[in-house]
């Protein structure tokens, strides 16, 4: 008897040892790839400039040295500082806030299916932009409201309205948050199309923010994303072992001293601050958020502990390398909401028919 524990002991050890290297080794390749994706995507574009003058540049600023650049030209530095390079990483930023968030909600909500869209966040920071954009073409009085806040604006309302809705007897289940996630974002839905209705000729406006692109964004961008999404990713990575614990079921939690609805809003708030974030800089980009996490449970299982950090650098990886794809290799710029959304659609059919059959 004590013989076969202990050969049952090591093989859950040995176990445990190969996912962990499995996910050492899945970290440093989606990390390399990301550095080799950013070496050539900051190289790719309309202007021709060479990677010399590219690494000159971005040196020369780092360093504070105008001298490194000195015989480049002006529109060259502009071009790769103040363009191609906020872009790039206001699309990596992106790209691992949407998909950390994905996660997180399919964890929480015990889901599959489950993202920002699930929640109405993305609706609601639709609507919020939708409504910026609409006063600042038809208001009386010349006004410039700024877009990015009312989307994170509309993004957290939804929030607190999915959250009011699904809250029964003081607690909230998942079924509740699914269910009032569905009931809002189709509310949001119809206000959006209101919007879009009585804009008139102007709806293009509306129209090409709903869409999803990272076309000129710029240093400003990436300031105020930047820290929210590193800061959250870093808060969900550190309470991941409580995430697991809740995503057993509240019954499991309890019986583990965890207190699963206190658990629950908290990583609810977290996803969603994140989810607006994104979205008020990037518009809707669909399928990151859904996609990522169940590439990486292929390879490395569903241990948030692992899973969150690979999916922030694969979310990234993905955006940046699609966004690289839709401004460089066709002779119109394509949103990259577009290209995520045509691609994804049939590769989550993919797995989800493949899964499927491993379970058959």
């Amino acid at each position: 008897m004590d013989n076969q524990l202990t050969t049952d002991k090591q093989k859950l050890f040995q176990i445990v040892k190969n996912k962990y290297w499995r996910a050492k080794i899945t970290g440093l390749v989606l990390f390399a790839l990301l550095l080799v994706t950013i070496l050539v995507s900051v190289n790719l574009g309309k202007a021709n400039i060479g990677v010399a003058d590219v690494v000159s540049i971005i040196t020369g600023k780092i360093a504070g040295n105008s001298q490194y650049y000195s015989h480049i030209n002006d529109a060259r530095v502009a071009i790769v500082w103040d363009v191609r390079l906020p872009r790039i990483l206001a699309a990596i930023v992106v790209g691992c806030g949407l998909a950390v968030s994905g996660a997180v909600f399919q964890a929480i909500l015990m889901n599959p299916l489950a993202d920002s869209y699930t929640m109405g966040v993305s609706s609601g920071a639709a609507f919020g932009a939708g409504i910026a954009i609409y006063l600042n073409i038809f208001a009386i009085i010349s006004s410039n409201l700024p877009v990015m806040i009312f989307a994170f604006g509309g993004a957290m309302l939804a929030l607190v309205i999915v959250l009011s809705i699904s809250r029964v007897g003081g607690y909230v289940t998942p079924a509740n948050l699914v269910i009032a996630g569905i009931i809002v974002s189709c509310v949001f839905s119809a206000a959006i199309t209101l919007v879009k209705s009585i804009s008139g000729e102007q709806v293009a406006a509306i129209v090409s923010w709903l869409i999803g692109s990272l076309s000129a964004r710029n240093w400003g961008h990436v300031a105020i994303s930047f820290p929210v999404v590193m800061i959250c990713s870093v808060f969900c990575c550190y309470y991941a072992e409580d995430l697991n614990i809740v995503s057993l079921g509240d019954r499991e939690a309890r019986s583990l001293g965890v207190n699963s609805n206190k658990i629950r809003n908290i990583f609810l708030v977290c996803g969603a601050f994140v989810t607006a974030v994104c979205v008020s800089i990037s518009g809707i980009i669909g399928f990151v958020g859904l996609i990522v996490p169940h590439m990486l449970r292929m390879i490395v299982g569903s241990d948030n502990k692992i899973l969150i950090p690979l999916c922030g650098l694969l979310g990234g990886l993905l955006l940046l390398f699609a966004d690289t794809f839709a401004r460089s290799f066709m002779n119109v710029e394509v949103p990259v909401g577009v290209l995520t959304t045509l691609l994804g659609g049939p590769f989550f059919f993919y797995i989800f028919r493949t899964r499927n059959k491993n379970i058959q």
